[in-house]
């Protein structure tokens, strides 16, 4: 930083009480009155440098006569006005980009220029304020921080406009070219060691300014078409550093009894620092990182700001998350419901990103056989299952908030639930004390057809799940494999009957091929029994599901008979007759043990009580 020192005598002002005055030996004779402060100098001193106090009291008749004037208008106050009597006493002041903008503003409204005397203060300042403060880089910022309480002023003489166009020529420079001292704290850069000068050298300074000279520097940066987009957003992220709230812990907002009139007038320059950076954010897409784009979504609802500011938020959200990661997701919740303890996580927040997303995915999608739409939206599938995963763990988290955000997603998204399924059996885990209703409601959106056949293991020894969906797992299971056993019979196909004709038989085979008319009924037996058994445990798996609350028992008869018809007989190429096991006895067993197993806690849970009764 440079400085300018005027001047050569010593400081001879001194203070008494509300006065200031100099150490000399003839007496004033010129009252000036700032604010509550009394100035007592002398004419002879100030006004060959002073217009304005020449004109002041060039009415007054007794040029010997002491003078009162009232000052209370000039800029800077009474600090910049006692530089400017400084300078017309001869005594030493320094000057630089802290007090300049400030004493220049005064000096012209003294009117301490040229035409009065000549080397006068405005000159000397106007000289100063070219050749050194525009030509350094942090003189330059420091000098356009000082404008804001003198704005007005610093923008008619001209002072804001040319700091401006100094930073942007800087900021505009190429890296290799940049000679001066930036600010540069980022991790893992030690500006001592390094060769060359990052592209974003300029961001941390800037951040510096008030959002109004910060925005009007990025709009002439951008203006010049010289920087890519990401490096403009890389000056927001900085700059929403900087002046926003960090919301990455969650913490219950103050009782409106703790709120002062201070706090919310901060509150409401966090907002219009937050609505500023949001109308400044690049269109195109990748400018700014979608995790940047989430903590200013959060933000903004903390705060509460504008409906339009959060819609075009959420929108540019939408656009980039396929991008995110779970921790991206995690946006504390600032809302404390008054029935409940509150939960820890927004998850509305991501239900209205989420929603962004598929509106403008539906829009772009052309049709189903779109690869690169499906593997995106299966990219967000796997997303949010992942963050239901995640919020399952929340003690506090309703069952209504997770269903509607594991419904939000099309069919499409999910090539399998075993995600989901790991979401819910969380869910549950976390939550022992769940009513029967709740957990049907979290299961509902469980397709048991989409669950591999390891999840559908576990599914069927998970006491946590409603009854409904353990049979549901078992049936689609049964014709699964169903399925697959005719998949595999229907492969080899036996010959027809004229090919069987046309093909030579030697005498071995045909002794082979004898099939006794006992063996052909006792097969055929078999194969009405089946199909008619299956077509009863279709009826029964129905009947199951819509009266999932009862209690089902099966008899050991019953176990057994089923068992029986799940074998069938067939007659292999040999001519042999094989029994075979069907899977419906195994699942019946299986399905049989479940209800069992839990019919028996029951009832000892049952005797429990009464026995205690």
């Amino acid at each position: 930083m440079k400085f300018m020192k005027l001047g050569t005598r010593p400081d001879t002002f001194y203070t008494e009480e509300a006065t200031r005055a100099v150490i000399s030996n003839v007496p004033t004779d010129l009252i000036i009155k700032i604010n509550n402060i009394s100035y007592l100098l002398h004419k002879h001193q100030l006004f060959p440098k002073c217009g304005l106090l020449q004109r002041l009291c060039s009415d007054s008749k007794d040029s010997s006569a002491s003078v009162t004037l009232m000052l209370h208008d000039i800029p800077g106050g009474e600090d910049a006005f006692e530089l400017c009597a400084k300078f017309c006493y001869g005594i030493t002041i320094n000057l630089s980009a802290h007090n300049i903008v400030p004493v220049f503003c005064a000096a012209k409204f003294l009117r301490m220029t040229e035409a009065v005397e000549k080397g006068n203060l405005v000159l000397k300042l106007e000289t100063f304020f070219n050749s050194c403060i525009l030509e350094g880089w942090k003189d330059s910022i420091l000098t356009l921080q000082t404008t804001a309480k003198l704005a007005d002023w610093s923008q008619n003489l001209g002072i804001t406009r040319r700091c401006m166009d100094s930073v942007v020529e800087k900021v505009l420079t190429p890296p290799p070219k940049v000679t001066w001292s930036f600010t540069y704290t980022r991790p893992g850069y030690v500006q001592k060691h390094q060769q060359f000068v990052p592209k974003d050298w300029w961001t941390e300074d800037v951040s510096d300014l008030d959002i109004d000279l910060f925005r009007c520097i990025i709009t002439a940066v951008r203006s010049a078409n010289m920087l890519p987009p990401q490096l403009i957003g890389e000056a927001l992220h900085v700059y929403a550093c900087r002046w926003l709230p960090d919301t990455t812990k969650s913490q219950p907002p103050p009782p409106e009894s703790s709120t002062s009139q201070t706090e919310d007038v901060d509150d409401q320059g966090k907002k219009r620092v937050l609505e500023t950076i949001a109308s400044m954010i690049p269109a195109d897409k990748g400018s700014v990182s979608i995790r940047f784009l989430l903590r200013l979504l959060s933000i903004a609802n903390f705060l509460g700001t504008s409906p339009v500011t959060k819609a075009e938020l959420i929108r540019c959200c939408g656009l980039q998350l396929e991008e995110a990661t779970v921790n991206d997701l995690l946006l504390p919740s600032h809302s404390m419901p008054s029935s409940s303890v509150g939960y820890f996580y927004d998850v509305d927040l991501v239900g209205e990103v989420l929603d962004g997303f598929l509106l403008q995915w539906r829009r772009q999608q052309p049709g189903e056989e779109d690869h690169q739409a499906v593997r995106l939206i299966r990219k967000v599938g796997k997303l949010i299952d992942t963050y239901l995963q995640v919020i399952a763990r929340d003690v506090n988290m309703p069952v209504t908030k997770a269903v509607s955000l594991a419904q939000a997603l099309p069919e499409i998204a999910r090539p399998d639930h075993d995600d989901l399924y790991k979401a819910i059996n969380i869910y549950l885990k976390e939550h022992p004390d769940l009513a029967k209703a709740e957990k049907k409601h979290l299961c509902s959106v469980l397709d048991c057809q989409k669950l591999s056949p390891e999840v559908c293991a576990h599914a069927v020894r998970n006491e946590r799940l409603p009854l409904r969906t353990v049979v549901q797992v078992l049936f689609f299971e049964q014709e699964r494999g169903g399925s697959s056993s005719s998949k595999s019979t229907s492969r080899k196909v036996p010959p027809s009957q004229e090919q069987r004709q046309r093909q030579p038989v030697t005498g071995g085979e045909l002794g082979k091929l004898k099939v006794s008319s006992d063996e052909k009924s006792s097969a055929e037996a078999a194969e009405g029994i089946t199909r008619s058994t299956i077509l009863g445990i279709t009826q029964r798996s129905h009947h199951w599901t819509a009266r999932s609350d009862e209690k089902l028992i099966l008899e050991p008869e019953q176990i057994m008979s089923r068992k029986e018809v799940g074998q069938r007989e067939e007659i292999t190429e040999k001519g042999k007759v094989v029994r075979e096991k069907g899977s419906s006895g195994s699942k019946f067993e299986e399905l049989s043990k479940v209800i069992l197993q839990r019919k028996t806690k029951s009832d000892s849970s049952h005797s429990k009580g009464r026995s205690s009764r």
